[in-house]
Formats: C-alpha cells, sequence, structure tokens
C-alpha cells in the first residue's frame, strides 16, 4: 500500500473509533434536581433526573429525607431507597405518619441537592385522583425512561453513517488506483 492510502485509512478509521466512543465519554454528570410528592398514602416518590438535560440518574444515590408535621412532630432523617417502578425513583425507607408533613430530602451522591416540599400521608383514599398521584410519577419516569432509549440508539446510526463513508471512501480509493493501473499500461 501506498503511504497516502495507508494515512487515510488511518485517519478514517481514528475518526470512527473517536465517533463511537464520544457519547460513552459524555457521560452524565453535574447537578441533580430532585421532584418530592407525595405518594397519596405514607410514603413520598423522588424523582431523581439531572437539571442540564433532564434525563435519569442512573448512579447510586445517597440521600436523606427528613419531616416536620403541622404540629410540630419530626420524623427522620430516613434513607432513601430505590423503587421498583423506576431506576430514577425513590422512596422513603420508613413511611411517614398519618398528618401534614413539611419533607425536605437532601441528596449528597452523586451531587448535592436538596427540596422542600408539603405532603399529606395517611390512609390510601378510594377515590381515583388519589390513584393517579404514583401513575403520573410512574408515567414521568416511563417517559424519560423511552426518551433515553432513543438516545441510546444515536451511536448505532452513528456507527453506521460512519462505516458507509468508510465504504465509500475505500471504494473511491479503489476506483483510483484502477484507473491508474489502467493508464499505467
Amino acid at each position: 500500500m501506498n503511504k497516502t492510502l495507508k494515512y487515510v485509512l488511518t485517519v478514517l478509521t481514528a475518526g470512527i473509533v473517536l465517533m463511537l466512543g464520544a457519547p460513552a465519554a459524555f457521560a452524565h454528570s453535574g447537578p441533580i434536581k430532585l421532584e418530592v410528592t407525595g405518594d397519596g398514602a405514607d410514603n413520598v416518590n423522588v424523582l431523581v433526573t439531572y437539571k442540564k438535560d433532564g434525563h435519569p440518574v442512573t448512579e447510586i444515590l445517597n440521600a436523606t429525607l427528613a419531616a416536620t408535621s403541622s404540629d410540630g412532630r419530626s420524623f427522620g432523617p430516613v434513607p432513601l431507597r430505590s423503587a421498583p417502578e423506576g431506576q430514577n425513583l425513590y422512596h422513603a425507607a420508613e413511611p411517614l405518619p398519618n398528618g401534614d408533613w413539611k419533607v425536605t430530602v437532601t441528596a449528597t451522591e452523586p451531587s448535592k441537592a436538596h427540596a422542600t416540599v408539603t405532603v399529606k400521608a395517611g390512609e390510601i383514599a378510594a377515590s381515583p385522583v388519589a390513584a393517579t398521584g404514583p401513575a403520573s410519577v410512574q408515567e414521568r419516569s416511563a417517559a424519560q425512561n423511552t426518551a433515553d432509549e432513543g438516545a441510546m440508539g444515536m451511536p448505532l446510526k452513528i456507527g453506521i453513517i460512519a462505516l458507509v463513508a468508510l465504504l465509500a471512501v475505500a471504494a473511491w480509493i479503489g476506483l483510483v488506483r484502477r484507473n491508474r493501473a489502467s493508464v499505467r499500461r
């Protein structure tokens, strides 16, 4: 192979490797946002996303919940535990006692954040309004997971485009070499 062809192939290969490695290098980081809501019963839902792009936080969250009731009782701090409903949804490790509570969630990992809301804890009501509370958090989590699945297809699309471009360049180089060979004869 001549030097020019080796150089072109080396540059193209390096470009493809860099393009395919770029999404992995663009790992999420930075400040997080805590969305705290009552679950309609005796617990609290905490949805954790990145402030910058709204994507779910998939790293391990280190956070606690503390609450003060309207009549002066205190609760916590208790750790948050990952909920089975979503990868970035958390619940308090212990249920809140009945009453109105001013809840403060404080996170220290993957970055520092806090949020304070007022929630009502009590028995689950059999009304459709109470049933839609937790579902809305689940639906938001599912919508974000679906958006992330679409984003995960981006490296594949870039890889296919780069492969097609590489094949086109290789075909062009092959044609140029063939034409040079036929001209020399």
